[in-house]
């Protein structure tokens, strides 16, 4: 099986998911390839499965305009995300998985389910994953978030 994780990482926390999730499948036997959002390829017929994160901005993927304003908070800059990335895409049979960091709480929204829409807007099989917890804006990760990512790894190869 390969697997090719996709991830927009503005503070660390999601890519550390993706990392975790990565090393997961690894251990498993899984052939995975990790790469950033800004520079990943259009196409998906390489892989068995497509695992795709981003933080959750504003109820949904990030946008150049909330990717400014992290900046501001200390956040890496990037050129662009999974919302160009996923604009990018062409017709696939590849399945997509996404998931997502998020505050907790009832008006968070969900990065993973914003990019579902997208992705099957142009056609793509998608389905939301999991969503992962961090303590505010810029992180960290709340305690066991790890442990969860390393267990939902588990149940992708089925």
């Amino acid at each position: 099986m390969r697997v090719l994780i996709v991830v927009e990482s503005l503070f660390g926390n999601t890519h550390v998911i993706a990392q975790v999730v990565a090393d997961r499948l690894r251990e498993d036997g899984v052939e995975v390839e990790l790469v950033d959002a800004a520079s990943a390829t259009p196409h998906l017929d390489d892989a068995d499965l497509v695992l795709a994160g981003a933080p959750t901005h504003n109820l949904g993927l990030p946008t150049g305009t909330s990717r400014a304003s992290a900046v501001h908070r200390g956040a890496h800059p990037v050129s662009s995300g999974l919302r160009e990335w996923i604009g990018t895409l062409g017709a696939s049979s590849t399945p997509v998985v996404t998931f997502a960091t998020k505050v907790q709480g009832r008006f968070s929204g969900s990065a993973s389910k914003a990019a579902v829409t997208m992705l099957r807007r142009r056609g793509l099989s998608a389905r939301q994953g999991t969503d992962f917890v961090v303590a505010g804006t810029t992180g960290p990760l709340t305690d066991g978030e790890t442990d969860r990512a390393r267990k939902w790894a588990g149940t992708l190869q089925g």
